[in-house]
C-alpha cells in the first residue's frame, strides 16, 4: 500500500512539472519562469492567472497557487499558477542588494504582463477565450494583479481582477513594510517617487477593469485598510467592483477548506457568482 501512495505521488509530481511552461521561452530573454495551466474542459473558458502571495520575497504556491489552480479548473475556469520572480530567501536575510541588483520592481510586473501574452497567444490550444482572461493575487500577489489592471497598456490589462487580501499602498502609515522593501530593494526604498508610483490607491484609471475586492478586518499581516484604501479609490474613479470585507479570517487562507474562517471561505462561492454575473 506504501508502494502505492509513494507511486501515485511521483507520478503527480512528474505531471505537475511536465505541466510547466518558461513563459520567457523563445522570447530572447533569458529567465526561466515557470506557468502552470490547469485547464478546465471546453473551448472558451475565462480564463486566470494566478499569483500566490508571500511578501514580493517568496511564494505560497501551495494554498495560494496549486489550491487555487485546482479549484478554478473544477468550477469551469482554467487558472494559469504563475511563479513569478520575488526577491527570494537571501535577499531577506543579507540585503546583499544594496550593492547588487537582485530580483526587484519591474521584475514581477514583467512576468505577469509575459505571461497574460503568453496565454492569450496560446489561447486556441488552452481552450481560453482571451477576451476573458483576468488575473487573481493573494498578499502581495494581489499587489502584482492591481498593477497590471493600473499600470499596464490597455491591450496587456488583464480583463479583471481578484485582489484578495492584498498590498496596495506603499506610502499610507498601513504599508506593508517587508513587501515594500522586497519590491523596491533595499537601495530604492527612500525613492518617493518609486513609492508613489506604486501606491495603488493613487493611480486607478478611468478605464481599469472590473475588480473583486476581498479581505478581512482581522488581518494581523497586511493591514485592513490597505483594501479600504484601494475601495475607496475604485469608488472614487467609478470602476465597477465588488469589495467584501469580512471580520473574521485573518490572512493567508487562499483556497483552503481549512485555514482562515468559515466566513471568510465565504469568498469563493462570492467569486464565482459574481465572475458568471460578469461576463453573461
Amino acid at each position: 500500500m506504501m508502494r502505492f501512495f509513494v507511486l501515485l505521488f511521483f507520478c503527480s509530481f512528474q505531471q505537475l512539472l511536465s505541466a510547466q511552461v518558461n513563459i520567457w521561452e523563445g522570447t530572447g530573454v533569458e529567465k526561466r519562469v515557470e506557468m502552470t495551466p490547469y485547464l478546465a474542459e471546453g473551448k472558451g473558458n475565462i480564463g486566470v492567472v494566478v499569483c500566490p502571495g508571500g511578501s514580493y520575497f517568496w511564494h505560497d504556491m501551495q494554498t495560494e497557487g496549486h489550491e487555487v489552480g485546482r479549484w478554478l479548473q473544477q468550477n469551469g475556469i482554467s487558472a494559469f499558477v504563475l511563479r513569478y520572480r520575488t526577491a527570494y530567501v537571501p535577499a531577506f536575510l543579507f540585503r546583499f542588494r544594496y550593492v547588487f541588483r537582485g530580483n526587484r520592481y519591474p521584475d514581477p510586473q514583467d512576468d505577469l504582463r509575459q505571461c497574460l501574452r503568453y496565454v492569450r497567444d496560446h489561447s486556441g490550444e488552452y481552450g481560453v477565450d482571451s477576451e476573458k482572461l483576468g488575473a487573481m493575487g493573494f498578499s502581495a500577489g494581489g499587489h502584482l494583479v492591481m498593477s497590471a489592471a493600473e499600470l499596464f497598456e490597455k491591450t496587456d490589462r488583464p480583463a479583471f481582477v481578484v485582489p484578495v487580501y492584498p498590498v496596495v499602498t506603499m506610502t499610507h502609515p498601513s504599508v506593508h513594510k517587508r513587501s515594500r522593501r522586497a519590491l523596491l530593494g533595499e537601495s530604492r526604498m527612500r525613492n518617493r517617487q518609486l513609492r508613489d508610483s506604486l501606491s495603488l490607491e493613487r493611480h486607478v484609471p478611468d478605464d481599469c477593469p472590473p475588480v473583486f475586492l476581498v479581505n478581512c478586518k482581522d488581518d494581523p499581516i497586511v493591514d485592513y485598510r490597505n483594501s479600504v484604501l484601494l475601495d475607496s479609490a475604485l469608488t472614487a474613479r467609478q470602476i465597477p467592483h465588488r469589495y467584501i470585507q469580512y471580520a473574521t479570517g485573518g490572512h493567508g487562507f487562499g483556497a483552503s477548506q481549512m485555514k482562515g474562517s468559515a466566513e471568510c471561505r465565504q469568498w469563493k462561492a462570492e467569486f464565482l457568482t459574481w465572475i458568471k454575473r460578469l461576463f453573461q
